[in-house]
């Protein structure tokens, strides 16, 4: 297993080949290989991580089954993503790059997580009304559901169903309730997860070069899809220019997507549908002409960003030939 290898290996230039597939690895085979990855270790048969519905944020599952290796691996990935400048698909809360960087998770943590839960404790922290006992009717014991919907009662404190939340304690519970979900409940996962990780990067001091935001960047890239300045820094080649009637028509349909076909896009000319660290204008897309008018769909280098695209007839026709590229291919290869 890759967790087993002598960890300077680890820092060395990943390159990656399918097997049976075609192309050379400038970058793109392996943002797909990352993809893949990514896809397998959050698929929920595995109960590895929990979903939060509210946000669709992932973290650890406290009654996950899994070995340490597996969290272990999960880390050696992540650090790979920075050491190879491959962008991710995760959705991890800001605690988590907290944690990367020595800092336990705290109440405040909890608002991009679980915000009905943050804002639930939030108004019980800013209730000042004796009655509190009997409107929240809130012990020092909490319960939770394992992978097989099982209800798991802990105590906060020993004795915690005896023990009431009051004006006078409501902020001890507050405490200890997120200390229990961002540290307690997943210390045994993190820890694994944090050694794989140290694996890859322990020589890089990113809690002096960087803040929990710039860690969320380099492994998630941006969340800005700023597709004008993905058209204002495109090139074109074999007699395209911006001026083409074909790429006028293709930056209005591109421009009329939704955000997840326009990730799609991303996802079929690049091999990612994250936005890089400095915005769109930094992937230096080209767009270059693939022969005249044809029944073929546009395709991609994705190592070097570059689309092929057919200098389709109407406006129509390209739009159908764009959408059906993006919405079935899948797999490196030229289609």
């Amino acid at each position: 297993m890759i967790s087993m290898e002598n960890p300077n290996d680890l820092k060395k230039q990943l390159v990656v080949e399918f097997e049976g597939e075609q192309g050379i690895d400038e970058g793109g085979v392996s943002k797909e290989f990352f993809q893949l990855v990514i896809e397998e270790i959050f698929n929920p048969d595995y109960a590895m991580f929990v979903i939060q519905k509210e946000t669709q944020m992932v973290w650890f599952n406290p009654t996950s089954f899994e070995s340490d290796a597996q969290f272990t691996l999960i880390g050696i990935v992540l650090g790979l993503a920075i050491y190879n400048n491959v962008i991710l698909a995760v959705n991890f809360p800001m605690v988590l790059y907290r944690k990367l960087m020595g800092r336990k998770g705290s109440f405040e943590d909890l608002q991009d997580w679980n915000p009905v839960l943050y804002n639930s404790l939030k108004q019980m922290l800013e209730y000042d009304v004796p009655d509190i006992e009997d409107v929240f009717m809130q012990t020092f014991r909490i319960s939770y559901e394992d992978v097989f919907g099982t209800v798991i009662n802990y105590d906060l404190k020993e004795n915690g169903d005896e023990i009431k939340v009051t004006l006078e304690n409501k902020y001890e519970f507050v405490e200890l309730y997120a200390d229990f979900l961002l540290n307690k409940s997943v210390e045994k996962q993190y820890h694994a997860f944090y050694k794989g990780f140290q694996m890859v990067v322990d020589e890089s001091p990113l809690d002096l070069l960087f803040r929990p935001e710039e860690i969320e960047l380099l492994i998630c890239g941006s969340k800005d899809f700023d597709f004008d300045q993905l058209e204002k820094s495109t090139e074109y080649d074999g007699g395209y220019s911006s001026t083409s009637q074909i790429i006028k028509d293709f930056w209005s349909i591109i421009h009329s997507l939704s955000v997840e076909d326009k990730m799609k896009l991303l996802q079929f000319t690049t091999g990612s549908d994250r936005v890089p660290i400095g915005g769109l204008s930094r992937l230096k897309l080209v767009i270059s002409r693939n022969g005249p008018d044809s029944d073929r769909l546009p395709t991609a280098h994705t190592c070097f960003n570059v689309l092929l695209l057919p200098e389709y007839s109407s406006r129509a026709k390209l739009e159908d030939r764009l959408l059906k590229a993006i919405n079935y291919s899948k797999g490196f290869g030229m289609l």
